[in-house]
């Protein structure tokens, strides 16, 4: 068979496979039975023996000879006339076909699995604003607690004396401790990776992300290390196959809750705080200026140190990539976007009203 053929053929396999992934997502019973929790299993775990062992991104090296090939073929339809555009377009629709299936069948049907409530038996509703302020006040007193405990004083920032390196090799330790009180959370062959592209996704203000292709990790190298435990258990918990960013999340959080590392707890109720006090904030600043000073100010300024990290990198490009991940979400079928994120404390209110906190 010729290229020409082929090409012809893969595209008319992306209009089936279009159709296929309209008709199956409205039928997130049979995702979450069949693939999140059966073929996805095998498929993630296989993926982490293949690539765990190469320290750098073979994924992220493949997007971008995905991008190469696409952009060569456009200009050289452009620049030599004697090649057809029609080949052109088939040959990149081709590829594109190649792509939506592998990105559906390694990890992509995750994003129309069953809420991770249904999975861990509580139920989701709107909570009132003194319902975030009383849990608030909870997360507020166990944030502290939990700097205290590593600093002895309230007004001293936390100093992790592990390197990054070693936090992301306890990533799988986190999760040990959380798969024994909700054993679905099962991770094993645990590797996280730093991004090759760390300084451009600072620049865009992200801190990790998973290639879905390659089921591979990746967390920003250069973002502040007391985000950084919170940031390796979100990205770990889309490589289990959590792929909402409130899910993952909220799965990061109980998995450094739970953790028996001191600083991987202080790392997930400082990231809990952080979206719980900036909620209040918007609906709220009346309450938020009440409740600011109950605050540790070693927290304070551990919170305003991330600040002016973040800050620092602040460019014009910023707004563009996120509405670009913003459009790739709804696609996705997370209707909110990027705004998904607060989501988390809906799930934290929620998860708390039948779960003491437990330090």
């Amino acid at each position: 068979m010729d290229s020409k053929k082929r090409y012809k053929i893969l595209t008319i396999l992306l209009i089936m496979q279009w159709a296929f992934i309209k008709i199956i997502v409205q039928f997130p019973n049979i995702i979450e039975t069949y693939y999140s929790n059966g073929l996805y299993v095998f498929i993630s775990q296989f993926l982490r023996i293949l690539f765990g062992w190469i320290p750098f991104s073979i994924g992220d090296l493949l997007y971008a000879a995905i991008i190469l090939f696409i952009l060569s073929g456009i200009y050289k339809a452009i620049k030599y006339k004697n090649l057809s555009l029609k080949a052109t377009f088939f040959k990149i629709t081709g590829i594109i076909s190649i792509v939506f299936f592998v990105f559906h069948f390694n990890w992509g049907l995750n994003y129309v699995r069953l809420p991770i409530n249904a999975s861990l038996n509580f139920k989701t509703s709107n909570y009132s604003n003194t319902e975030l302020i009383d849990f608030t006040k909870k997360l507020i007193t166990k944030t502290n607690e939990s700097q205290v405990s590593i600093t002895k004083n309230d007004t001293v920032i936390v100093e992790n004396p592990l390197s990054k390196k070693e936090i992301k090799s306890n990533v799988g330790l986190a999760y040990n401790q959380l798969e024994k009180k909700y054993p679905q959370f099962k991770y094993t062959n645990p590797k996280v990776k730093h991004s090759l592209f760390s300084m451009p996704l600072t620049y865009m203000g992200f801190g990790g992300y998973l290639n879905p292709i390659t089921n591979e990790a990746q967390v920003n190298s250069l973002i502040p290390k007391n985000n950084y435990a919170a940031t390796v258990c979100h990205e770990a918990a889309h490589q289990i196959g959590i792929a909402s960013e409130s899910e993952a999340n909220f799965v990061g959080y109980l998995a450094t809750t739970n953790s028996n590392n001191a600083y991987f707890k202080y790392s997930g109720y400082l990231m809990a705080l952080r979206y719980c006090i900036s909620e209040i904030y918007r609906k709220d600043p009346a309450s938020f200026e009440v409740l600011k000073p109950l605050i540790n100010k070693g927290i304070l300024k551990d919170m305003q140190q991330s600040q002016t990290f973040w800050q620092s990198y602040n460019n014009w490009s910023e707004k563009y990539f996120k509405t670009f991940y913003d459009n790739y979400l709804k696609a996705n079928k997370q209707v909110d976007g990027i705004k998904g994120y607060s989501k988390m404390v809906v799930l934290l209110i929620n998860y708390h009203k039948n779960n003491d906190f437990e330090l």
